[in-house]
């Protein structure tokens, strides 16, 4: 099938303008481009030096040469800054030029030529975090104080343990522009992530003697309970004391939280009245993920701290599965203006004056957002009493807009790249071909991939282009051939089937998700053996589940089969399908649940976002493929309670 996909987009090249398919190049040239990219991966520098030496009329005629100056730049000895300068002079205003400085400022601050970096790193149009930071050093080493003064502004969001930062930190720290209290505040957010071990860098931005040494912190962080256990008396009369106590409870809180407001409860007359209502601030967000009644009077004992966007976030949450809507109403107004601004908290807030007889005030927050075709709009569009209905077809896009598309270098390179199965390059290569465009140009992009069977680029770049229009594109149904047989066959929703598959991998047919999941229903390995099984699949192995037919067959059988087993329900099913059905099960409650809430208060970020995005694509694709109105509350329904025996 990939050789298939291959020849396909090979032949797309004959779908651009007159006279491009032979500035694309000859296969020679295209054969030079893949022998080159392969000298890369196996350090072959002679033959990638010999290969960039070549210059012909192709469209990816740079790339070698690029390899070659990076190839070089990571290298012992760097290439001459003449080379670099020439690159980046020929290739202006290209995604490669964009990438070569990126590439040649990090090997100015590896080497230390600072004034070289601050010269060239104006021209970097989107810096990542440790590029920024490297310019802050640059700033700071050449007299720049006001870099301190950003450094300390957005200390808050500095959470990642850059090394690039540290020179930036240190300063903004030692220079007085961030206090103590700052700095401990860094160290308890890091503590509270799944890479706590970043805060032990963090120790040597405290002031002098005042730190504790990395030895305790990283046993208080590994050995949370015994840590507590083992306090000594005269813990608490030194600041550092009573910190590694509060990362031990954070730490457990993550694992146990009875067994952490136990311990809690045996120091907190030692703790401070900040650091009590902090440690029940922490073990509060930590029972409303585990969705435990205690939460909202953990929240109430945190008094009036201040708390993070995700703190606040499960306040809520610890509300709406208590239904205590007046709970939920107080939570959401606590919140800062830019956070009630969102779409979730808009739609909960409604839902809050609604339930408590406010409907006037309800409704004039849903129709700010019912005219969104996404979950929450959705939801208050009908509030309101309007179902979603079939959108109407997108105006013609003028001829002249996708011709625009296809002479674009970026997108063109990106299709020759495609043909040469170099999709990272490619969607990198597509990325900066649209980025800034407006919004014409993009839906042209997004014509232009269609046409070239790149799905997932004729999604994203008409998402791009505007996210309440272009249904068609942004909802494509392909595969239509080989997936309605197999969603009749199992018994399934087809709108379902093809809102799950979209969210999954965009129908990209080669798609392999960090963690193995494979092909057009991301199925993992395991998942595939496992149902090959339960329906007598003979001769399975996991390099079918990059057949498109044998990964639909075993994506739409698994969805039947957790369908089944959890109550035929939509969101549990769906909810089962990303995070694994026992979880799905376990999120439920002793009572009835909205199935709203239920998705609102699943505790894993992607398995929430999923379930959200899935639903409302099928209700999308529902009143597409139906062509009538359809109710995202009905999918939602209500989630039974768990049995007893669970």
């Amino acid at each position: 099938m990939r050789k298939a996909l291959r020849a396909t987009l090979f032949a797309a090249a004959f779908l651009l303008p007159g006279g491009a398919l032979a500035q694309l190049g000859s296969d020679t040239g295209a054969d030079r481009i893949v022998a080159a990219r392969e000298a890369l991966r196996k350090g072959d520098r002679g033959t990638l030096e010999r290969l960039a030496s070549v210059r012909e009329p192709h469209v990816l005629d740079a790339y070698p040469r690029y390899w070659l100056l990076t190839n070089r730049l990571a290298g012992s000895e760097p290439p001459p800054a003449g080379q670099l300068e020439a690159f980046l002079t020929e290739e202006a205003g290209s995604n490669l030029a964009e990438r070569l400085r990126a590439d040649w400022l990090r090997r100015m601050a590896k080497d230390g030529d600072w004034a070289g970096f601050r010269r060239l790193y104006p021209d970097l149009q989107n810096p990542d975090e440790e590029l920024r930071c490297s310019a802050w050093t640059a700033r700071i080493l050449g007299g720049d104080r006001s870099a301190l003064d950003e450094v300390a502004q957005q200390w808050d969001s500095l959470t990642e343990a850059y090394p690039a930062c540290d020179l930036a930190l240190a300063s903004a720290a030692s220079g007085g522009l961030v206090d103590e209290d700052q700095v401990w505040q860094r160290i308890r957010r890091q503590v509270d992530t799944r890479k706590p071990a970043s805060a032990l860098d963090s120790l040597s931005l405290l002031p002098p003697g005042s730190a504790p040494s990395r030895a305790d912190l990283d046993q208080a962080i590994r050995s949370p309970a015994p840590w507590l256990d083992r306090l000594p008396a005269n813990f608490a009369i030194t600041r550092a004391g009573r910190e590694l106590a509060l990362v031990a409870l954070v730490r457990l809180a993550r694992e146990d939280i009875p067994a952490a407001q136990l311990r809690l409860l045996r120091i907190q007359d030692r703790l401070g009245a900040d650091e009590r209502n902090y440690a029940n601030l922490v073990l509060a967000m930590h029972a409303a993920i585990d969705r435990l009644p205690e939460a909202r009077a953990l929240y109430a004992a945190a008094g009036d701290i201040r708390m993070t966007p995700l703190q606040r976030a499960w306040r809520v949450r610890a509300a709406l599965r208590a239904q205590d809507w007046r709970g939920v109403r107080s939570a959401i107004e606590a919140m800062p203006a830019d956070e009630r601004e969102q779409p979730d908290w808009i739609y909960w807030l409604g839902r809050a004056h609604a339930a408590t007889g406010n409907r006037d005030a309800a409704d004039s927050l849903f129709v700010r957002i019912a005219a969104e075709p996404h979950f929450y709009g959705m939801l208050a569009a009908e509030e309101l009493g309007q179902p979603f209905m079939p959108p109407p077809a997108t105006a013609p896009l003028p001829r002249a807009k996708l011709e625009e598309a296809e002479r674009d270098p970026s997108l063109r390179r990106a299709l020759a790249l495609y043909q040469l199965d170099m999709r990272t390059e490619a969607i990198r290569e597509w990325v900066w071909g649209v980025r800034g465009r407006d919004e014409q140009f993009r839906l042209g992009a997004a014509h232009l991939a269609l046409r070239n069977e790149l799905y997932d680029r004729a999604i994203n770049t008409a998402e791009l282009a505007n996210p309440r229009s272009n249904f068609e594109l942004r909802f494509l149904t392909p595969y239509r051939d080989l997936i309605e047989p197999q969603v009749r066959a199992q018994g399934l929703d087809l709108g379902w089937v093809y809102g799950l598959m979209r969210q999954e991998s965009r129908f990209v047919i080669p798609a392999r998700s960090s963690v193995g999941a494979r092909g057009l229903m991301q199925v993992m390995p395991a998942t595939g053996k496992w149902v090959a099984n339960k329906i007598g699949l003979a001769g399975y192995n996991h390099g079918l589940l990059n057949d498109p037919d044998t990964n639909v067959l075993l994506g739409t059988s698994y969805m039947r089969i957790i369908l089944e087993d959890l109550d035929a329900h939509p969101v549990l099913a769906s909810a089962g399908y990303n995070a694994g059905p026992g979880r799905a099960r376990r999120w439920r409650d002793a009572q009835p649940l909205e199935g709203a809430i239920y998705a609102e208060t699943i505790p894993f970020d992607e398995t929430r976002d999923y379930v959200k995005k899935v639903l409302a694509n099928a209700v999308i694709y529902s009143a597409m493929l139906e062509k009538r109105p359809q109710s995202l509350k009905a999918r939602l329904g209500t989630i039974a309670p768990a049995p007893t025996r669970e």
